[in-house]
């Protein structure tokens, strides 16, 4: 365990608000079910998401989580036929490189592993609701995602990964150290990458690693790896499901 988490001598649970109790409860998963039918129905038919979400978020007087979540969770049907289509089978990618979108898988499996609500949202992806913003700070969860990641990686049998970090997000070098120390305790072949901003740099990639919508509407292929892994190893995870099973094996 490293130095800062030791003296931080406490359990953090990335992404949580004591609040998701009452917004996630069974009868409001209910009522976000009934409120994203109708947030894809209007996305299908070409209003955009954050006029949508407004006016459902209005109409079923939800908070600003809930509506999060209701943003996060719901893709169009063109959106979910397209990402379908590009995504691709982890037998396909013996022997060859992946490219990883950092922050996004690394935050994911933190909230996964704080017990902290995750969205399964209707293109088969897990997102969070941390809303970190530029700011990052390595906690005790930080250590089994990656070495959560790396024993995945290992299985896999890839022969390079590369992590994207954005370099103006605080604590970029240290978790950079961090993904090399584990890479070299499973002996995976990596390189971590801090760039000014991962998403242009992946956008015109295969084999990418990410749950980013935006990256993922523009990308060659990618891999759900987070799912992959939430639904291997971590059995608690809080998974508020919207609707979804797209998943490749």
């Amino acid at each position: 365990m490293s130095e800062e988490i030791k003296k931080a001598g406490k359990s953090t649970r990335r992404g949580f608000d004591a609040e998701d109790y009452k917004w996630f409860s069974k009868d409001e998963v209910k009522r976000l079910k009934t409120a994203q039918e109708e947030v894809k129905w209007l996305l299908d038919r070409g209003y955009k998401m954050s006029s949508i979400v407004e006016f459902a978020g209005g109409h079923y007087q939800f908070s600003a989580r809930q509506r999060t979540a209701l943003s996060r969770g719901t893709a169009s049907q063109n959106q979910c036929d397209s990402r379908n289509s590009k995504l691709i089978s982890f037998s396909d990618i013996e022997n060859s490189c992946i490219y990883i979108d950092g922050f996004n898988l690394i935050i994911t499996l933190e909230v996964a592993l704080s017990n902290s609500v995750l969205i399964l949202g209707n293109d088969g992806c897990f997102r969070d609701l941390a809303g970190l913003r530029g700011t990052y700070k390595i906690i005790d969860k930080t250590e089994k995602a990656l070495d959560l990641t790396m024993r995945e990686l290992k299985k896999l049998k890839i022969s390079k990964a590369y992590f994207y970090l954005d370099a103006p997000v605080s604590n970029s070098g240290r978790l950079k150290s961090r993904i090399i120390d584990y890479a070299e305790k499973w002996k995976i072949p990596v390189e971590v990458l801090l760039v000014p901003n991962v998403d242009p740099i992946l956008e015109s990639m295969k084999r990418v690693v990410t749950s980013d919508s935006i990256i993922l509407d523009k990308c060659i292929s990618w891999l759900n790896l987070s799912r992959r892994i939430i639904e291997g190893y971590i059995d608690d995870a809080w998974i508020i499901s919207l609707n979804s099973n797209l998943q490749k094996t």
